[in-house]
Protein backbone atom coordinates (compact mmCIF):
# COMPACT_ATOMS: atom_id res chain seq x y z
CA UNK A 1 0.00 0.00 0.00
CA UNK A 2 1.28 3.44 -0.85
CA UNK A 3 1.00 6.63 1.17
CA UNK A 4 -1.15 9.26 -0.51
CA UNK A 5 -1.47 12.97 0.24
CA UNK A 6 -4.51 15.21 0.03
CA UNK A 7 -4.68 18.90 0.87
CA UNK A 8 -7.01 21.83 0.36
CA UNK A 9 -4.22 24.30 1.15
CA UNK A 10 -5.27 24.81 4.76
CA UNK A 11 -5.68 21.27 6.02
CA UNK A 12 -4.88 17.83 4.72
CA UNK A 13 -3.67 14.34 5.46
CA UNK A 14 -1.25 11.63 4.52
CA UNK A 15 -3.16 8.38 4.30
CA UNK A 16 -3.41 4.82 3.04
CA UNK A 17 -6.61 3.50 1.57
CA UNK A 18 -8.03 0.37 0.04
CA UNK A 19 -11.05 0.41 -2.26
CA UNK A 20 -11.65 4.06 -1.37
CA UNK A 21 -11.72 3.43 2.39
CA UNK A 22 -9.06 5.11 4.53
CA UNK A 23 -7.24 2.55 6.66
CA UNK A 24 -4.62 4.89 8.13
CA UNK A 25 -4.35 8.66 8.28
CA UNK A 26 -2.14 11.44 9.67
CA UNK A 27 -4.12 14.70 9.74
CA UNK A 28 -2.59 18.16 9.75
CA UNK A 29 -3.58 21.81 9.55
CA UNK A 30 -1.46 24.64 8.17
CA UNK A 31 -0.62 27.59 10.43
CA UNK A 32 0.28 30.11 7.76
CA UNK A 33 2.22 29.09 4.68
CA UNK A 34 5.35 27.78 6.40
CA UNK A 35 4.14 25.79 9.43
CA UNK A 36 2.26 22.50 9.58
CA UNK A 37 0.63 21.23 12.77
CA UNK A 38 0.14 17.46 12.98
CA UNK A 39 -3.12 17.02 14.85
CA UNK A 40 -3.99 13.34 14.78
CA UNK A 41 -2.81 9.93 13.59
CA UNK A 42 -5.07 6.92 13.28
CA UNK A 43 -4.25 3.42 12.05
CA UNK A 44 -6.99 0.86 11.56
CA UNK A 45 -6.95 -2.39 13.50
CA UNK A 46 -6.01 -4.45 10.43
CA UNK A 47 -2.75 -2.48 10.04
CA UNK A 48 -1.68 -1.99 13.67
CA UNK A 49 1.82 -3.10 14.59
CA UNK A 50 3.12 -2.91 11.02
CA UNK A 51 4.87 0.46 11.21
CA UNK A 52 2.19 2.18 9.15
CA UNK A 53 2.12 5.28 11.36
CA UNK A 54 5.85 5.72 10.85
CA UNK A 55 5.41 5.35 7.08
CA UNK A 56 2.85 8.16 7.16
CA UNK A 57 5.23 10.34 9.17
CA UNK A 58 8.16 9.61 6.84
CA UNK A 59 6.04 10.59 3.82
CA UNK A 60 5.03 13.81 5.55
CA UNK A 61 8.67 14.63 6.35
CA UNK A 62 9.70 13.99 2.74
CA UNK A 63 7.03 16.43 1.55
CA UNK A 64 7.86 19.23 3.99
CA UNK A 65 11.57 18.98 3.28
CA UNK A 66 10.87 19.72 -0.39
CA UNK A 67 8.46 22.57 0.37
CA UNK A 68 10.53 24.03 3.27
CA UNK A 69 7.67 23.82 5.76
CA UNK A 70 8.34 23.45 9.50
CA UNK A 71 6.37 20.94 11.59
CA UNK A 72 4.80 21.18 15.03
CA UNK A 73 3.65 17.71 16.19
CA UNK A 74 0.74 18.08 18.61
CA UNK A 75 -0.36 14.49 17.94
CA UNK A 76 1.09 12.27 20.71
CA UNK A 77 2.14 9.57 18.21
CA UNK A 78 3.93 12.03 15.93
CA UNK A 79 5.60 13.79 18.86
CA UNK A 80 6.91 10.51 20.30
CA UNK A 81 8.04 9.34 16.86
CA UNK A 82 10.05 12.51 16.26
CA UNK A 83 11.74 12.01 19.66
CA UNK A 84 12.75 8.47 18.66
CA UNK A 85 14.02 9.51 15.20
CA UNK A 86 16.68 12.23 15.28
CA UNK A 87 17.04 11.84 11.50
CA UNK A 88 13.58 13.40 11.09
CA UNK A 89 13.97 16.27 13.55
CA UNK A 90 15.37 18.77 11.03
CA UNK A 91 11.81 19.71 10.02
CA UNK A 92 10.61 20.59 13.52
CA UNK A 93 9.71 24.16 14.50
Amino acid sequence: MEVKHQSDGRKGSFYMDEDGKKLAEMVYVMAGSEKMIIEHTEVGESLKGQGIGMQLLEALVEEVRVTHIRVLPLCPFAKASFQKRPDLQDVLV
